[in-house]
């Protein structure tokens, strides 16, 4: 009986890194998470445990601080840093074919105004993922575990009903949810500055969230993806994908109260699961871009 090897890759996964700018006062720094996935010509580590062109997953961690070092300016945002990690694996090592570099950035602020001092601020976890293969490189910048919430401008009603339906319709409603959001750029090469694509974007997922008058959380989703692609003209597609974070109003009735659309209970799970990509070009695929690893 004969046996084929599909895909396979290897890495590095979860390199924490902590970058501190000293060339200037106050203090900046960036917070990293790394992880690093090659393919290419690894075969036979897996037929016949030959590991003559297995680079090290050790050496993988290593280049990740050496370049935290080196490439000073790349390291300023994910986005730099990961073109610069994925570049460095596909040219300086022969072997490798394809890169894929997702790093993802946690925030921190100034405390009190302090020139060296941070607090780390949970608003949300910025992200990036860069693929370097043969066909050209690619850029998804994103975020995850942004929390907002609306206590009114919210409707859902209308909806299909059979004899498990039990939800009652409602013309007013907190809507809450926690977005991640990934987008993919048309042309890493173009020069982009990440950090003000990355603004524009953010402001436009969360100011439409803000602003829109919602029918469905799949109604928002459509508003949020159209508003960030005219932030961005260098920006594809937006996929978004959002847990609806219930809030139910308690029925305070039993005790004599009336509540009107004040108290809430909060549930956690089960809780709908909303997902969907705004294009521009529906004709053109960027799925390669993204990072397996992720639900969405």
């Amino acid at each position: 009986m004969t046996y084929v090897l599909g895909h396979n890759q290897y890495g590095k996964a979860e390199v924490r890194v902590v970058r501190v700018f000293r060339d200037q006062d106050p203090h900046e720094l960036v917070d990293y998470n790394v992880s690093v996935a090659l393919t290419g010509d690894f075969a036979a580590a897996h037929t016949s445990g030959d590991n003559t062109l297995v680079l090290t997953t050790d050496a993988m961690k290593n280049t990740v601080f050496g370049f935290a070092k080196e490439r000073e300016e790349a390291v300023r945002t994910p986005e730099g840093f990961g073109l610069a990690l994925a570049e460095h694996f596909v040219q300086d090592v022969p072997q490798v074919a394809t890169a894929r570099v997702k790093v993802e950035q946690y925030p921190w602020r100034r405390a009190h105004g302090h020139p060296h001092a941070f607090v780390r601020s949970g608003e949300h976890i910025r992200t990036a993922t860069v693929t370097h293969r043969p066909e050209g490189v690619t850029v998804v910048s994103g975020l995850r575990e942004l929390t907002v919430l609306k206590t009114t401008d919210s409707e859902f009603h209308g909806f299909y009903t059979e004899r498990f339906t039990t939800l009652a319709p409602t013309t007013d409603r907190i809507m809450a949810t926690s977005v991640t959001a990934q987008w993919c750029h048309a042309d890493p090469a173009a020069g982009t500055d990440w950090d003000d694509s990355f603004t524009r974007v953010k402001d436009a997922l969360t100011s439409t969230y803000a602003a829109a008058h919602s029918l469905a959380l799949q109604h928002t989703l459509w508003d949020m993806g159209r508003a960030a692609l005219d932030a961005a003209p260098e920006v594809v597609e937006v996929r978004l994908s959002c847990p609806n974070k219930h809030h139910f109003v308690v029925d305070l009735a039993p005790f004599g109260l009336e509540n009107d659309h004040e108290v809430h209970h909060a549930d956690d799970r089960p809780y709908g699961l909303i997902e969907a990509t705004i294009a521009r070009d529906a004709s053109v695929d960027v799925s390669h871009a993204y990072d397996p690893g992720q639900a969405w």
